[in-house]
């Protein structure tokens, strides 16, 4: 009887994290790969930045080859220099460290400097595609291409949850000395200061990484970690129309682990590596046309969402209010409609602060 109750509340949770217009979603801990949630985990998708994930990976295994060093200096090249945004913007022959290079490429999502490191890795942007491509059939990322390092609109890059989790595995197993970058808030880069895109390293407890990406096709993605009591999960995100609400996705499926792991474990869980992949599997779809930004041309669905919001907020807190007396006596204020003001509105576990536009990028290209 304990264990069908525990089942039950296991499957109300989980039932509770999936809105009907999410995209893929796979929560799973990185320690041994098994899987808490999974929903669409084998339908393809556009990675987005989270290519940077792949990218960095093969810098990290360069490094340690002896093939680069950290204080090895790389040059923006005339294909780096003609990336869209998000981007560094270094003029053609400028240098800086791969350190430096790794720092901008994780935090700020930069595509020039993308394609600079893979200039330095494989002499060029193709050869290092190749060897994306060679690394992830080794990672068994079995529905993943690669066509570029950044992760730019590419209809033929494509990847999965699943197989990002494979690769995010690898990256924290096999690279734990680079943990500080992925978790780093912000960094200085001359002048300039330069903040991630991860909301979730501000406002979520024990967020430490890794990456986000989006472009119009994707929607909002993000491979999220947390720690908690030496326990670390890992949430894929993929799909989200705003980047506050794949900020929440994240935190809650974080949150849904942390408390469902001990229990849930009692009954078995799947693992990344060896559970099937599923026979309604699907390619690769665009949902341009749900995604919230004015990158995409539909920011004023922003503005006009949060008006609607206001409102019902005024009409609620008008009808809460309900009646009221009011004192006859000469010296009587008035009573204002609606004075309790609109009800708070409850954030979730992680939302991220609502903007009014995305950072970084302002273009339908954008990899970030």
């Amino acid at each position: 009887m304990l264990a069908r109750a525990l089942l039950s509340v296991v499957t109300a949770s989980a039932v509770a994290l999936s809105p009907a217009t999410a995209g893929p979603t796979l929560l799973f801990d990185p320690a041994d790969g098994k899987i808490l949630y999974a929903e669409d985990q084998d339908h393809q998708w556009h990675p987005a930045s989270l290519t940077k994930i792949m990218t960095a990976l093969l810098v990290f295994e360069a490094i340690r080859e002896g093939k680069l060093t950290l204080e090895t200096k790389i040059g923006c090249s005339e294909l780096a220099h003609s990336q869209p945004p998000s981007k560094v913007g270094l003029p053609v022959g400028a240098e800086m460290t791969v350190e430096t290079a790794l720092q901008v490429l994780i935090l700020k999502s930069a595509n020039d400097v993308a394609v600079m490191l893979a200039e330095a890795v494989a002499g060029s942007q193709e050869a290092f595609v190749a060897l994306m491509n060679t690394t992830a059939a080794k990672l068994g990322m079995t529905r993943t291409v690669f066509a570029n390092a950044n992760g730019l609109p590419a209809p033929e890059q494509v990847t999965t949850a699943r197989d990002l989790a494979k690769l995010t595995q690898a990256v924290l197993r096999d690279y734990p000395n680079y943990a500080a970058m992925w978790s780093a808030v912000e960094m200085r880069m001359g002048k300039r200061r330069l903040r991630s895109h991860n909301a979730l390293l501000n406002n979520y407890d024990g967020a430490d990484g890794i990456k986000t990406g989006f472009i119009c096709d994707s929607g909002f993605n993000i491979v999220a970690s947390a720690t908690r009591d030496g326990r670390r999960l890992v949430a894929v995100v993929l799909g989200e129309v705003t980047g506050r609400e794949r900020s929440t996705r994240a935190a809650n499926l974080l949150e849904y682990g942390f408390h469902a792991h001990g229990w849930k474990s009692m009954f078995g869980m799947e693992n990344v590596n060896t559970m099937p992949v599923a026979a309604d599997a699907k390619g690769v779809v665009s949902i341009r046309h749900a995604v919230i930004s004015w990158a995409c041309g539909t920011g004023r669905r922003r503005t006009l969402a949060r008006s609607k919001r206001k409102r019902e907020k005024a009409v609620a807190a008008k009808a809460n209010a309900g009646p009221q007396k009011q004192d006859k006596g000469p010296a009587a204020a008035k009573v204002k409609a609606g004075a309790e003001g609109p009800a708070k509105q409850d954030k979730g576990a992680a939302a991220a602060k609502p903007k009014a536009k995305p950072q970084g990028d302002k273009t339908s290209a954008t990899a970030k």
